[in-house]
């Protein structure tokens, strides 16, 4: 298997990189983090310019056709700097939902308008989606959905309760997950609607979370939306979720690459810099070995990554496809925690201050070892799947 990157990927990763270093220093990520809406316009037209959000979508509706190892080098360089625009909210999840699910209920004509009407509009950046899945009883469980949406006037009402949806504050649209039969934990019953954020009975409690990104609690009340809302085939949009969350999880693991390759390097910078008694501490015999260890971490966390970007590009048998998934987020959640903790640690206590940018990639390093599920979660689930 050849996993090294094409002419046309490594010159994406050029221009991602001089994207980074112009508009988007770690002074500009505080600031853009401390605004009132948590990412910036400006940055998300940059990256609507530059293709970025539209590198996943199909050619059909105004993206690259690209797969998830084509926007590897965007998701290290998304780790790398901290960004905390919703490109993996938007793209990743709400737009690979709509682009993926096809409703077959609907007549032809009309099959197909959700895409026309929400894709291009993503890959220019006049759209944001925000996935509201994710409930408080759930944890890593996808089945387990107690909203509810049921059939009235040709129509869906959808009532129910999503928790820290990622940024679904700044969404224009909603991908919501509603049960329209069956128990809450029940395989089968399960269904997906677009909703408008501002449509009457939605209402959104903004969070901001542990790593600088935004997110919100929402509650569709009696939420009226029409039959043409409805993406994919009624009761059956679990092996859809379970597809799309895939991706994205393999996605979550390039940015951590990216993320766990910037705290090495601002560790060992800071070991080559920092003296005790005379000598740079990066000379104590002990360090260097604690070093080797963290880039041992990288190397490993990097390959496995690239494992799973290929194998959701690539992997029909959907229990293969999640089984290299849950292999690599176990392993991906281990060097986040061994990473981040050992970054901090070889700081000292500089390595806490807010104005230090190894802080800030030691959040988003916990944060990315629990999104999509934890290192047990996954061990948990592989094992199932094997």
């Amino acid at each position: 298997m050849n996993l090294d990157p094409s002419e046309e990927q490594r010159l994406l990763a050029a221009s991602i990189e001089r994207f980074v270093e112009r508009d988007y220093a770690f002074e500009t990520r505080r600031r853009i983090v401390a605004s009132p809406d948590g990412y910036s316009q400006d940055v998300w037209r940059t990256m609507a310019e530059l293709g970025l959000l539209g590198l996943p979508l199909p050619a059909a509706h105004g993206g690259f056709g690209g797969g998830a190892m084509d926007t590897v080098s965007l998701m290290e360089a998304i780790g790398g700097a901290l960004i905390v625009e919703p490109w993996l909210a938007t793209v990743a999840l709400g737009a690979q939902l709509i682009a993926r699910g096809q409703n077959e209920q609907l007549r032809e004509e009309l099959r197909d308008e959700q895409r026309r009407r929400v894709l291009p509009a993503v890959a220019e950046g006049r759209l944001k989606l925000a996935f509201a899945h994710a409930e408080a009883a759930a944890r890593h469980t996808l089945a387990h959905v107690a909203t509810r949406a049921r059939a009235d006037d040709g129509g869906y009402l959808i009532s129910g309760v999503k928790r820290a949806i990622p940024h679904g504050a700044s969404a224009d649209l909603l991908v919501v997950s509603a049960r329209t039969n069956g128990d809450d934990g029940d395989a089968e019953g399960l269904s997906l609607f677009v909703v408008e954020r501002d449509a009457p009975g939605v209402a959104l409690t903004a969070l901001r979370m542990l790593d600088g990104t935004r997110a919100a609690d929402v509650t569709f009340d009696e939420v009226r939306v029409p039959a043409q809302a409805l993406i994919g085939a009624p009761d059956r949009a679990l092996p859809l979720i379970e597809e799309v969350i895939d991706f994205a999880t393999a996605l979550v693991c390039a940015e951590a690459v990216g993320a766990i390759k910037s705290a090495n390097e601002a560790t060992l910078e800071y070991l080559k810099t920092r003296k005790q008694f005379g000598v740079a501490i990066g000379s104590f015999q002990a360090l260097q070995h604690r070093m080797v260890d963290l880039a041992i971490e990288y190397e490993q966390a990097k390959s496995i990554a690239l494992l799973a970007c290929s194998a959701v590009d690539t992997d029909h048998d959907a229990a293969a496809r999640s089984r290299t998934v849950s292999a690599a987020k176990a392993r991906i959640a281990d060097a986040c925690r061994k990473v981040s903790q050992e970054s901090i640690q070889l700081h000292g206590g500089m390595g806490m201050s807010d104005e230090v940018k190894i802080s800030h990639t030691f959040r988003r390093l916990t944060a990315i070892a629990q999104q999509f599920g934890d290192a047990d979660h996954h061990l948990a689930r592989f094992a199932a799947l094997s």
